[in-house]
């Protein structure tokens, strides 16, 4: 979220895509009726299906799955056809005016640069012109350059008309005019709009671009960095922005910092390549606050090896793993499969073994089958759990799964139990980016124990082999600083304390040397008292202030709010440096005012910014720096030259596409995602499975947790597996409601109770009659007796985001049959 969870309560219009709210986060959904209560805001719900969100929306608009770009341009195109954006904001806050060098180009649903061999993207074919007369780019602060960022945006999005949104999509012409007025209110200072979205945009083979088009839309309305607007994710669980911010993924460290790769074969090496260049030589050139890249990495190793990492050794930076391919979870499975590592041309072998976390991978992986045939292979599999998983279990799999028979499965399987989140202390951090910490609530049962000790153990153990019979790289490991008061069990607040930093020698005052900022052995007070020489530790820069001097701040529960906005300063702690709405500079004008003095980000006294913790230099006065000092040219990008797949978003099919891209036949899906190849990687074709169908979740169920629980009232409420039927493909079927039905993909079939209804209308799709179901993602085989049934992720296929390599599970082609 750039914004929060109470600050929804400040929006004028609220577009609720990509996510149904209502259901999957009704505590925080109060947000959206506080705003329609006190400002009588409009919420619109664009879903495939007529949820519960929509049913207390001014404005459903119903959408088939996977083509929420089309939508999103269509309504860019409206604001600018219209002249419903806010220019002076586009101006002065984004990179609209900079001018795009003569290579780059768009035709035939490709950009320029692609390499068809490779399926991927010549990046520099995308540069800025330079600008002749300096060292930086060209820009045009009058917006009329045709190849200025804003007329390049203006022409990318002409073909998005309403008949070609309708065309696509399935939304009545009228319905998204309708929509698209709305939200385009909001392109001026007087009003104000978010856009908040879930797993209904990010698991799509476009899902980063579905994100850039709502984050372009928003940028163009002027509504990114104040309160009351920006982009809203909501996350999946309580703390899954807590382990993203953590390293969560495999391209990057904690405080998303980079993870080295190969070649980068010293910390020097590294940091040049790392560390983003400022762009454009404007006087906020020194503000690219990624140049502080050296002062956060370094202090990252400090943490890791402590005393043992030192200027001569590069910190430890030797020790640090190096990637040589692509090590997120899928292409891991693939080379489990295969036997295999295709990094290395399938020459060296595949893993022999697998430690889990709290992840079930058999139930959420995309195609199960694979999942299951791969784990098959493995030498020994550990899960670290609170119950007895289909990954835990997966050699019991039933037959339908085509797993291997048990005797002929190698692996040796450990379950290792966890305690639950009400048995162990801790921080959550939601979805709004607050760190609050949370109090053990009882002990766990048996022999489960916390997940810090469960890891201290593993590490403890391996460091005796060590110790008693040596091994290959032993610096990694010995070294590893674990000074924590109980090494086996680790306190919390101890390691959280690391994470937030401290000074490990006196750190000088850089405006007066002969003062001492802070003495040795002190917690720092942020990571702007991170320093690059390992004078200083910090386990996640971004997380740097939630535990300083004055105590641990994840504990604070003030509810003072001196803005009156609902930002609670004193409330938890806010990542980054307790800011609570992020890019706030935008939420003023060049010249430091607020666009709305009634709901003020931060504004220039004259002397200072004050308001929410300004996200730039507190004393910097208007003109000097830029909004979004996070990015190398200080502003917003409606371009954006990094991403995998294009620096504009454009309509792709899903994988399994229901028709040919209206727009470019020839390039229909993303030219770019990733597929996988095996024989269990299968792709199904409109002429055999005609149906588009998309998965959900329920409020009364937890992923795939809820099934366990032997006297569970939840189970009571949703008892069993269901499919999602239009009346009408019913009444085509001869399904009638509560019969069984069964749902076949290219990669197997489930069955469950036919659930038929008017939620999920018949749209007409490039001008032809289509229909759409859904089924939730909850239950699988293992669990409490009569809580178990068919995993979701049978059906879906192995094909990935470029970008995040999330897979595509919100749309895949299936055939829908009586059992």
């Amino acid at each position: 979220m750039t914004n929060g969870w109470v600050d929804i309560k400040n929006a004028d219009v609220i577009l609720a895509m990509g996510g149904n709210p209502a259901e999957n986060h009704p505590v925080g959904f109060k947000w959206f009726i506080e705003a329609k209560k006190t400002r009588n805001a409009k919420l619109i719900a664009v879903d495939p299906r007529f949820t519960r969100t929509a049913a207390v929306a001014d404005l459903y608009a119903p959408i088939r799955p996977g083509t929420d770009i089309a939508f999103l341009n269509g309504i860019i195109r409206y604001a600018i056809e219209k002249k419903r954006y806010h220019e002076d904001y586009v101006k002065i806050h984004t990179n609209g005016p900079y001018i795009v060098g003569e290579k780059f180009g768009f035709q035939d649903g490709l950009f320029s640069g692609f390499d068809a061999a490779k399926g991927e993207y010549d990046k520099a074919a995308w540069g800025y012109q330079p600008d002749e007369k300096t060292t930086g780019y060209s820009v045009d602060p009058t917006l009329q350059n045709p190849r200025c960022v804003f007329q390049l945006l203006k022409a990318h999005v002409d073909r998005y008309t309403p008949e070609m949104v309708e065309r696509i999509c399935g939304t009545p012409k009228a319905t998204f005019e309708k929509v698209a007025e709305i939200v385009t209110s909001t392109g001026n200072a007087e009003r104000v709009g978010t856009i908040t979205y879930a797993l209904g945009w990010t698991q799509h083979s476009t899902g980063v671009q579905m994100i850039r088009a709502g984050a372009t839309l928003q940028l163009l309305l002027g509504n990114v960095g104040r309160p009351g607007g920006g982009m809203n994710a909501f996350r999946g669980h309580s703390n899954i922005q807590g382990a993203t911010d953590t390293g969560g993924n495999t391209e990057i460290l904690p405080g998303y910092l980079k993870t080295p790769v190969g070649p980068q074969t010293n910390l020097k090496e590294y940091l040049e390549t790392a560390t983003p260049t400022t762009l454009n030589k404007q006087a906020w050139a020194t503000m690219n606050y990624w140049v502080n890249y050296p002062k956060f990495m370094v202090s990252l190793l400090k943490s890791a090896w402590g005393k043992a990492a030192t200027r001569e050794n590069d910190f430890g930076y030797d020790w640090l793993p190096k990637t040589d391919g692509n090590y997120s979870w899928m292409y891991i499975f693939d080379d489990m499969y295969r036997g295999s590592s295709m990094r290395a041309g399938g020459k060296e072998p595949g893993p022999e073994g697998l430690v889990s976390f709290g992840m079930n991978p058999v139930g959420l992986g995309p195609n199960s089958k694979k999942m299951i045939a791969a784990l098959s292979k493995l030498k020994w599999l550990v899960m670290v759990e609170n119950v007895e998983t289909e990954t835990a279990s997966f050699w019991k799999a039933p037959r339908e799964y085509e797993g291997p028979e048990p005797s002929k499965i190698p692996t040796e399987v450990f379950l290792l139990p966890a305690a639950n989140f009400a048995e162990k202390d801790g921080t959550f951090t939601n979805s709004a980016r607050w760190l609050q910490w949370k109090w053990k609530a009882l002990d766990p049962p048996g022999q489960a124990k916390a997940d810090q000790e469960i890891l201290s153990r593993m590490l403890l153990a391996v460091r005796d082999l060590y110790k008693k019979e040596g091994g290959a790289l032993p610096d990694p490991v010995m070294n590893v600083s674990w000074s924590y008061t109980n090494p086996v069990n680790p306190d919390l607040a101890e390691v959280l304390k690391e994470m937030s930093g401290k000074a490990l020698a006196d750190i000088p005052d850089p405006k007066d040397k002969t003062k001492i900022l802070k003495t040795a052995g002190q917690q720092l007070d942020g990571f702007g008292q991170l320093q690059d020489d390992g004078s200083t530790m910090c386990g996640n820069w971004l997380h740097s202030g939630v535990y300083t001097e004055a105590g641990n701040n994840a504990q604070r529960r003030s509810t003072a709010d001196p803005t009156g906005l609902g930002m609670y300063p004193n409330w938890g702690f806010s990542w980054p440096a307790n800011r609570r709405v992020m890019y706030n500079r935008a939420s003023a004008d060049a010249e430091g005012k607020p666009w709305d003095p009634r709901r003020t980000g931060i504004a220039w006294n004259g002397e200072k910014w004050v308001g929410d913790v300004p996200d730039i230099k507190p004393d910097s006065p208007p003109g000097e720096f830029g909004a979004f000092i996070m990015l190398p040219e200080g502003v917003g990008r409606l371009f954006s030259p990094v991403l995998n797949d294009g620096p504009f978003p454009e309509h792709y099919e899903a994988i399994e596409a229901p028709i040919a891209n209206p727009l470019h036949p020839n390039v229909t899906s993303n030219p770019t995602s990733k597929k996988f190849s095996t024989d269990k990687d299968t792709y199904g074709k409109k002429e055999d499975f005609p149906i588009v169908c998309t998965t959900y979740r329920l409020t009364e169920h937890f992923h795939y947790w809820t099934q366990h629980q032997q006297n569970g009232r939840l189970n009571e409420m949703q008892p069993g597996f269901f499919v999602e039927i239009p009346e009408g493909l019913a009444k085509e079927k001869g399904i009638a409601n509560g019969s069984q039905v069964k749902v076949l993909s290219a990669r197997g079939e489930i069955r469950g109770v036919a659930m038929v209804t008017k939620r999920m209308p018949e749209l007409k799709i490039d001008g032809k009659p289509a229909w759409q179901i859904g089924f939730p993602i909850h239950w699988g085989f293992a669990g409490a007796p009569n809580h178990t049934g068919p995993l979701a992720n049978m059906l879906t296929p192995s094909a990935m985001d470029p970008n995040t390599w999330t897979p595509e599970y919100k749309a895949f082609l299936v055939k829908v049959e009586k059992a």
